[in-house]
């Protein structure tokens, strides 16, 4: 089982940036995929972007394609999502996940991740 905690969420203007990170603790992080996960209030939590432990490969949502970057950093157990060129439709709480033995059909499938974080709250305005 492993830990996951959030932050760097906040309120930010439409075109603005922020970064999120996920901390987490417990079995070797290296061997984990971790992703975000994003729901917005009266929808269903919808993939954000996941990157595998091995190789570092980063899978994105078409909607934020080119304005999101995930990346992730094994020595410090923790991945980072650089949140670019933000949109109101952006508003939503942002969810850390974890998972191993992720094939790569499930990726974007929350139910493939078995740890969450509490979410952050990230908020953008018009």
């Amino acid at each position: 089982q492993v830990q996951l905690v959030e932050s760097g969420g906040g309120l930010v203007q439409a075109g603005g940036s922020l970064r999120l990170s996920c901390a987490a603790s417990g079995p070797p992080f290296s061997r984990y995929t971790m992703g975000w996960f994003r729901q917005a209030p009266g929808k269903e939590r919808e993939f954000v972007s996941t990157v595998r432990g091995t190789g570092g490969h980063t899978y994105y949502a078409d909607s934020v394609k080119g304005r999101f970057t995930l990346s992730r950093d094994n020595s410090k157990n923790t991945i980072y999502l650089q949140m670019s060129s933000l949109e109101p439709d952006d508003t939503a709480v942002y969810y850390c996940a974890a998972g191993m033995g992720i094939i790569l059909s499930n990726l974007r499938n929350e139910a493939a991740y078995a740890n969450w974080g509490q979410g952050t709250q990230v908020t953008v305005s018009s």
